[in-house]
């Protein structure tokens, strides 16, 4: 498997052909524990050449991506090189140990711990993936875990402990393996992948039940219900506690019978999350508090209160089973853990997000093995073995949407694919239908759709707050979220057992197309659609509004409107809210489910498979009930337009009656006419323009460069621009 070179203070070991572990330790002794982000170092077998003493170095290892130097003495630039067979560097080839190379110049960047007031763009840590082929990740101050004891501890000596990745543009690979690395992601519980609802609002008991009777009214479904921190006490908290912000007693006030509540919420078919902020530990105002102070011997007289610190395993003990065990048990299904106060003080004590990440995921996946999930920010490197990741209180901003499309995609890259965003913004801004709805479509399209806001009276995103407009395209995405379930739990399965992100960027697929890593809002959702977020306000000409789409060499379908496009360019495409520019190359099968109201546990018994015809194709649907897995693969013969079918289900998870329906798209040029129309239609121009560029655009003697040549001469940018977008796409139909 890996091969060990080892010396008096310094350890090589060759992981794979394209990644080495590299150590020095004075003392000699080399960690082979598991750390915060590394579990596992022996996973695949390797083809290194080791040569010591040859040619004035100490020790050379020579593989297929690399050939690494050591000259002898503390590890330093010079001392320590490699140089880098797969680089894509122009200039540069060679990495030096310690230098600023050491992590490639042009990394393309992980993620970062929150976005906590974010109003836009964010610094975000490097990831593994560089476009030079190669990137050092330096785990030296990383924590020892002992599993015996269940216990982290620092490393007792200053020591070097880094990982150097000579992956070249073989982004897949290097994810993959960065997974056997430091662990797999869990596969997300069914119940997760539907929409959310949340919102930091002092909701009584009925109010809460009126508010989910009026979703299922109007036919928007919901299959998580989180409920912020009013849960608990706090008005009545007497001042001598300190703060009420950290509750484990439900407040009556609000909540008179939470137990028959929280049943209520699951005879709807609804999860259920609360929200904690647990660092002020368990006080004597606490129901569970007796319990705890009992198990923790405290004094109960001075009411000592059982400080919070997750690295005391007695606490620990106590603050899992006296406080939230009870509280599952009455049907609490998973912690939104709200930790806002900050990293440890010490580097002798591990990050305090960290503890709670790992221990609350390990407890519950005790608890519940098949449907474990936290919601909690990003602590580091290894963060993706406990999601879902909350991304903290962004403002209300058109810039702040503007960044989320990157900053979710780009976290791949360090193996942090789940990221739950505050859908809509959560602070600040101003009221906006058109954001909102913007923010939803990219939502859906993203790995968890949670809408979340403040506490601000008018901030709560129920869609029917908004303009009727906005309001029903709002429902229109919220149902095809539901719909696309059966299409996100496969990548939800693919993101677990092969290491494939749900969302990833262009160049995992396009590594060599410079148009992939500047197309940054751009992404891949999944398997099969292309999705390029609208993520600013429509212009007063168009009334619509564009984004700026890289389309790789194929042919392309609007998910959607079903407009086709040549792929191998770039254009502006322009969208009303009703639609957002998805796209899927023809040959194409998208599996939904058309009863969006359907319990999201169960599977559906009923299945649309939408085909884009244009060549032969195949999908293999991916289907979870807790740890059975059922599989489905449809086969599309572009000829013979037959969709043949092929299940596998040796747990028999698949409804015995289930029916599969098929929807061929059609393709036809006068959809694009249709569509021409329809712009213009809306358009604020004059009746004069509008009527000679769609008598131009659907004359049986059209021709593009005419048409384009009296594009030219329209004054507004955005409408030449989105009318231009019809005439590319009219050319991708045949005469």
């Amino acid at each position: 498997m890996n091969k060990i070179i080892k010396g008096d203070t310094y350890r090589f070991t060759v992981i794979t052909d394209s990644l080495i572990r590299i150590e020095q330790d004075n003392s000699g002794i080399f960690e082979d524990h598991p750390t915060t982000a590394v579990l596992h170092r022996n996973f695949k077998k390797v083809n290194a050449e080791i040569l010591k003493n040859h040619n004035n170095h100490i020790v050379e290892i020579i593989t297929d991506a690399f050939h690494l130097y050591y000259d002898g003495g503390t590890f330093a630039p010079d001392t320590l090189y490699a140089d880098i067979k797969v680089s894509q560097a122009l200039h540069v080839s060679r990495w030096h140990f310690g230098t600023e190379n050491a992590e490639g110049t042009n990394n393309l960047k992980g993620t970062a711990r929150t976005l906590d007031r974010a109003d836009g763009e964010i610094p975000l840590e490097n990831g593994i993936m560089s476009k030079d082929g190669y990137s050092y990740f330096d785990d030296s101050s990383s924590f020892i875990y002992d599993k015996k004891n269940d216990k982290y501890y620092p490393r007792s000596n200053d020591s070097v402990d880094g990982y150097l990745f000579t992956y070249g543009h073989a982004y897949q690979e290097e994810l993959q393996d960065f997974y056997e690395l430091t662990g797999k992601t869990p596969l997300i519980p069914r119940f997760a992948l539907g929409s959310w609802w949340s919102r930091y609002h002092p909701y009584t008991q009925e109010e809460y039940k009126k508010l989910v009777e009026t979703f299922e009214q109007k036919k928007i479904p919901i299959s998580v219900s989180v409920i912020d921190t009013d849960w608990h006490r706090e008005d009545d908290v007497p001042a001598k506690y300190g703060s009420p912000w950290t509750g484990f007693t439900w407040n009556k006030n609000l909540f008179p019978d939470h137990i028959k509540f929280l049943s209520w919420l699951h005879q709807h078919n609804k999860h259920i999350g609360l929200n904690i902020h647990p660092a002020d530990g368990i006080r004597a105002f606490e129901d569970q508090y007796p319990v705890v102070a009992k198990d923790m011997n405290l004094d109960t007289e001075s009411e000592e209160p059982a400080a919070f610190d997750l690295e005391n395993k007695q606490f620990r003990g106590a603050y899992f089973k006296d406080v939230l065990h009870p509280l599952e048990n009455e049907g609490i299904d998973f912690w939104w853990i709200d930790w806002q106060q900050g990293y440890s003080l010490s580097d002798k004590k591990l990050d305090p997000l960290w503890l709670l990440n790992h221990y609350q995921f390990e407890d519950i996946a005790k608890r519940k093995p098949d449907e474990a999930i936290i919601l909690s920010r990003y602590a580091g490197v290894g963060s993706h073995r406990y999601p879902l990741g909350f991304s903290g209180d962004t403002v209300i901003s058109w810039k702040s949407l503007a960044f989320q499309p990157y900053f979710t995609s780009t976290a791949s890259n360090i193996g942090y694919t789940w990221w739950s965003h505050d859908i809509g913004g959560h602070m600040m801004g101003e009221s906006d239908g058109e954001l909102t709805t913007r923010w939803l479509q990219f939502g859906v399209f993203s790995p968890i759709t949670r809408l979340h806001s403040s506490n601000n009276l008018f901030s709560g995103k129920e869609p029917w707050n908004f303009r009727m407009d906005y309001e029903k395209y709002q429902e229109k995405f919220l149902r095809l979220r539901s719909k696309l379930v059966p299409y996100i739990d496969t990548a939800n399965y693919q993101t677990h057992e092969n290491g494939i992100p749900i969302v990833k960027p262009l160049y995992y697929d396009y590594p060599e197309s410079d148009e992939a890593y500047e197309n940054k809002n751009e992404y891949l959702f999944g398997s099969e659609m292309l999705v390029s977020p609208v993520t600013r306000p429509h212009d007063k000409a168009t009334q619509e509004a564009y984004s700026t789409t890289w389309l790789p060499k194929g042919e392309w379908v609007d998910y959607f409107n079903h407009l086709l496009y040549k792929g191998d360019t770039t254009i502006k495409t322009y969208r009303d809210c009703s639609q957002l520019p998805v796209f899927v190359k023809k040959g194409s099968l998208i599996v939904t489910n058309p009863d969006y109201m359907e319990d999201i546990d169960k599977l559906p018994e009923t299945l649309d498979v939408e085909i884009f015809p244009g060549k032969n194709s195949s999908y293999c649907l991916v289907e979870h009930i807790k740890n059975k897995v059922a599989k489905t693969t449809f086969e599309w013969n572009n000829q013979t337009r037959i969709l043949t079918i092929n299940v596998d289900d040796p747990a028999d998870i698949i409804p015995e009656n289930r029916q599969i329906h098929q929807k061929i798209i059609n393709y036809q040029k006068s959809d694009v006419i249709k569509e021409a129309y329809r712009r213009l239609q809306t358009a604020q121009t004059s009746f004069e323009l509008k009527q000679k560029l769609y008598l131009a655009f659907s004359s049986d003697k059209y021709q593009y460069a005419n048409f384009i040549n009296m594009l030219n001469n329209i004054n507004d940018e955005n409408l030449r621009n989105s009318l231009s977008e019809l005439a590319y796409s009219r050319e991708a139909y045949h005469e």
